[in-house]
């Protein structure tokens, strides 16, 4: 059983649930989720299973959408609706254009520092552990990008919202500073995932769903070469080729097209089509060398 499923994940469970709550139907396959989604939040959860587990970091690259609610007025410890009130602020009365003034402020390139409540770790300790015993410690901030960002007045004090973000954007903390641009404070009160990359939460399936289905139901997972589509690909031209490269020997690859720059990924399919192995450039003459082999489907 290999390949990505797409979960609808619904409120109220965490990720590492909607793992477990599926292992009837995954049974021992090796399994791993594209980025965590809180208890609160719903919406697109990619779980990577059993070959495709080793093409997750990959797939962790790839821009992410939300949609969602920021709650004005109320400032929260954990950024969102989960918190205890730490602070409140009047509201300031503003109209759809000063909305938009905002939302444009904070398109492209900006930095963000990691919220404490969060599953960063320091030292092997998640931040958020830290947190919950009132220990706060410095976080390097890191660079993140808004690529779209829309926001509609729903009420005087609360703001719809879609955007569409790099990896590495805590959405709370988006929500936190788009109250203070506001001219007052905020804390996220509504999160779902749209999209991871070329997926949409349309094409995924609930949980409830996929375990109502007969156990000989195949599940619908997409191929890893589908999750992979973005990059470029080269057939091998012989198992004895691939053997070759699954006993650690690189010069196979130098009859590859050389690559365009460093740092380019491209995907080695066998004579099925399907993902033998992710191959990488880097040095001041690229070339190419294996990343990570797929076992034979």
């Amino acid at each position: 059983m290999n390949g990505l499923l797409l979960v609808d994940k619904p409120v109220g469970t965490t990720s590492a649930g909607v793992i477990r709550a599926l292992k009837p139907r995954l049974g021992r396959a090796k399994v791993g989720h594209l980025g965590t989604l809180d208890p609160f939040a719903s919406g697109l959860l990619p779980l990577c299973i059993g070959e495709a587990t080793k093409v997750a970091r990959w797939l962790l690259l790839e821009d992410k959408s939300y949609t969602g609610t920021i709650r004005l007025g109320t400032a929260t410890d954990t950024l969102d609706r989960t918190g205890t009130p730490v602070r409140t602020a009047a509201v300031p009365a503003f109209d759809q254009a000063a909305l938009d003034h905002v939302a444009e402020r904070f398109l492209g390139r900006r930095t963000q520092v990691p919220p404490m409540f969060s599953a960063l770790k320091r030292d092997g300790v998640p931040l958020y552990r830290l947190a919950r015993r009132g220990i706060e410690v410095e976080r390097a901030p890191r660079e993140i990008e808004i690529r779209r960002l829309a926001l509609v007045l729903r009420a005087p004090d609360a703001v719809d919202f879609a955007v569409d973000c790099s990896k590495g954007t805590y959405v709370r903390v988006l929500a936190a500073d788009l109250g203070e641009a506001l001219g007052t404070v905020a804390h996220l009160a509504f999160l779902r995932r749209t999209r991871v990359g070329a997926f949409a939460v349309e094409q995924a399936t609930p949980p409830d769903v996929l375990l109502a289905a007969p156990p000989s139901a195949p599940l619908p997972l997409v191929s890893v070469r589908a999750a992979l589509a973005g990059y470029a690909s080269f057939t091998v031209p012989s198992d004895d080729v691939l053997a070759r490269l699954r006993h650690g020997q690189q010069e196979p690859l130098a009859r590859l097209p050389p690559p365009r720059r460093a740092g380019e990924t491209a995907l080695l399919l066998d004579a099925h089509g399907d993902v033998a192995a992710v191959v990488e450039s880097g040095g001041e003459r690229p070339e190419w060398h294996v990343a990570r082999l797929l076992a034979p489907a």
